[in-house]
């Protein structure tokens, strides 16, 4: 005689939803990411200075990327990121200047799979004040906008030209024209004598004759 085992309904269900359980939990760790706890600088955070980038993960991480960019989008040099169990350090040598910064980031989790993001902060301060004249030494010409100086200069300049010009006239004394006349009155005069000292003795021995 056969015996034939029935399935009731609940047991059906009941072995449907321990396999449910069973394929969850055991996927769980497969399907979870490693993901960022904290960093240095924090996101949004304004800051007096960076001299190193810290990123702290949930477990450790491996082939990390870090760029650091300013505001314009220029790329700030970087030290070689390192890794120290679940962090990341990353050396700034250079300081920042005062701004908005974002830091982008990207490693390989340790389930295999590459995660990245970014972070934005800040650095606090102002342009740095010009020199005043005391330190300079200047006085207070070292204020005067450059119109003013180009107005200040422009008499003085034109004051020297004529002081020049009177001192080139009060050293020649005559004009040169004056001069130039009385050369060739000079040169006249020799020529006039020259012929009237010629004419003389052929005179005198006309007369003699």
């Amino acid at each position: 005689m056969e015996t034939t085992m029935a399935f009731s309904p609940r047991r059906i269900l009941g072995a449907a939803f321990a396999c449910a359980l069973f394929l969850l939990f055991t996927a769980s760790p497969a399907l979870a990411h490693d993901s960022l706890k904290s960093s240095s600088p924090a996101k949004d955070a304004q800051v007096d200075s960076v001299q190193e980038i810290e990123l702290e993960y949930s477990a450790s991480v491996k082939f990390p990327f870090v760029v650091l960019h300013d505001a314009a989008g220029q790329e700030i040099p970087l030290g070689k990121p390192r890794l120290a169990g679940p962090k990341v350090l990353t050396d700034v040598p250079q300081p920042l200047a005062p701004g908005s910064y974002v830091i982008a980031w990207r490693v390989v989790s340790s389930d295999g799979h590459p995660i990245e993001g970014e972070i934005p902060f800040s650095v606090k301060g102002s342009a740095s004040p010009s020199v005043s004249s005391s330190s300079t030494g200047e006085g207070p010409a070292a204020n005067t906008p450059p119109q003013a100086a180009e107005s200040a200069a422009a008499p003085t300049a034109a004051g020297s030209a004529a002081a020049a010009a009177e001192r080139s006239a009060t050293s020649a004394g005559v004009p040169g024209w004056i001069w130039g006349g009385l050369a060739v009155l000079v040169v006249l005069g020799a020529l006039v004598l020259i012929r009237t000292a010629r004419r003389g003795p052929d005179r005198e021995e006309v007369d003699a004759d």
